[in-house]
């Protein structure tokens, strides 16, 4: 019936005089979400935040692989410099020398430990100029280097963590902001519907209201109803029109509306296909709680939440005492004239150094910080379980205004059709002079309002739908998993 009545007004619409017609396009709502989720701007930023924490996920990944560099640092050294002779007295030496270096190195991550591991192999050459021309290498074939904190902050531990939750936070929000641009696509079409009703129903009632007053001056000529009555009958007649004005203003905005949110020209013209059926089905309480605490990111941003605060926490606490950490590094080496012999009858070196650092005064700041990470960590905690909460709290209220939207929907639709009849019964009644223009009016009114009420639930529905689906992650009416086309590339 909806349909019926919003295609007459669109003909009505498009029969109005026009020098130019405009690309019209015809949307259901499966229409408009579809669009929305690939070309909104809510969808394209979304899209954007999840490419930028896939590149940070793979980074994160990249830093426990090995890596292999190789580096070259050649220079040359003309200058004139003081050296210290074995006799203790100090010349002027002029230097004239080139010194080449090729270095191959592949190192690696602890993260159980923080530490970093390197295995590496080097070559040197060392040529001078001068009176007599010289060469030699130094070779560097083996050297392995480990260099660990024995009691600092461990960084790798946390960011395995850490990195592996915010990539499923954000695989989680890109989903959930799919289903929240679906609920506001939603919001946009019923909004145009809404209006595109509006003109309908004010297109409709002039059209009555100008039969009515073509009617009334009959009978008033005859003297079957007074001139207060035909007044009241051109009163309406001018409020008509101008209820048309309005609602072709209402209609204009809407459809601006949308076309912004669908990015699409802003001349084209609009025409919404409405589906007055809708899915029957209850989504039971405990499933959508547990699906929502499994599915959505808000859970994940709250245990991201408290695990930077240990982390924070857990800095402090390792820069307020003793800091230690070693360096060793154990390798073969040679120098020579010649390359090949500097690779023969090779020298094993070794190197340890072990660096302390302890904090004698610092006027209580250490303590102060520690401090006030942990007060910052009970304070993640507290507020955790109050978002939980909050949280569930959240889940069981839109899942028992959606179980009962349905409902609300069969009313609006019976309370449309009965008051339809109403007018239907006041409009034959008042041509055969057995009502009042009063009691016209009353059913008038009450028909336009069952209207707009039907077209409101039938939104609201529809955005209760959605915003399940973005809380739980589910498609309930299918009963499967929602999934979206994203593009993994790790």
């Amino acid at each position: 019936m909806i349909m019926k009545r919003i295609r007459l007004s669109l003909l009505l619409l498009v029969a109005l005089p026009t020098c130019v017609r405009p690309e019209t396009i015809r949307l259901s709502m499966a229409d408009v979400i579809r669009m929305a989720q690939e070309s909104s701007p809510q969808a394209v930023q979304a899209r954007g935040n999840f490419e930028s924490a896939q590149l940070s996920y793979k980074s994160y990944r990249a830093e426990y692989l090995p890596s292999l560099s190789l580096s070259a640092s050649p220079s040359l050294n003309r200058s004139t410099s003081s050296v210290t002779l074995p006799d203790g007295t100090e010349k002027y030496v002029r230097t004239n020398s080139v010194h080449s270096n090729l270095n191959l190195d592949l190192s690696q991550n602890i993260w159980f430990t923080g530490g970093t591991m390197s295995l590496s192999g080097s070559v040197s050459r060392l040529d001078q100029f001068g009176n007599s021309r010289t060469h030699n290498y130094y070779s560097q074939p083996l050297q392995l280097s480990i260099s660990q904190s024995l009691n600092g902050y461990n960084s790798f531990k946390w960011e395995r963590r850490i990195e592996p939750l915010s990539y499923r936070m954000a695989r989680k929000e890109y989903a959930e902001t799919l289903e929240l641009v679906a609920s506001q696509a939603v919001s946009y079409f019923f909004a145009l519907v809404s209006a595109q009703t509006d003109m309908e129903i004010a297109t409709l009632n002039y059209a009555a209201a100008d039969t009515l007053y073509s009617f009334g001056k009959g009978r008033y000529d005859i003297g079957t109803i007074t001139e207060n009555e035909l007044l009241q009958l051109e009163l309406r007649l001018l409020g008509e029109e101008t209820g048309i004005i309005s609602a072709r203003t209402g209609l204009d905005d809407a459809t601006d509306a949308l076309r912004n949110f669908l990015n699409l020209p802003s001349d084209m013209v609009i025409q919404v296909v409405t589906d007055d059926s809708i899915p029957h089905f209850t989504v039971p309480f405990d499933e959508a709680l547990a699906l929502a605490e499994q599915n959505s990111p808000d859970i994940d941003a709250m245990e991201l939440n408290l695990i930077n605060s240990e982390s924070n926490l857990a800095y402090y606490k390792s820069q307020t005492g003793l800091r230690a950490s070693i360096y060793m590094r154990l390798g073969l080496a040679q120098t020579a004239e010649e390359l090949p012999e500097s690779m023969r009858n090779l020298n094993d070196e070794q190197a340890v150094s072990v660096s302390l650092g302890i904090p004698i005064l610092d006027w209580g700041r250490g303590r102060g910080r520690v401090k006030i990470a942990e007060n910052n960590l009970e304070l993640t905690r507290l507020r955790n379980e109050q978002s939980r909460v909050s949280f569930e709290k959240t889940v069981m209220r839109a899942v028992s205004q959606f179980n009962s939207q349905e409902r609300q929907v069969d009313i609006a639709r019976r309370t449309m059709q009965t008051a339809q009849h109403r007018y239907d019964v006041a409009h034959h009644m008042y041509i055969t002079g057995n009502s009042t223009m009063l009691e016209l009016n009353e059913a008038i009114t009450a028909k336009d309002s069952a209207y707009r009420g039907y077209i409101s639930a039938l939104s609201r529905y529809w955005q209760l739908y959605y915003t399940i689906r973005s809380m739980t992650g589910y498609d309930f009416e299918r009963d499967s998993t929602i999934e979206h086309e994203i593009e993994n590339g790790l």
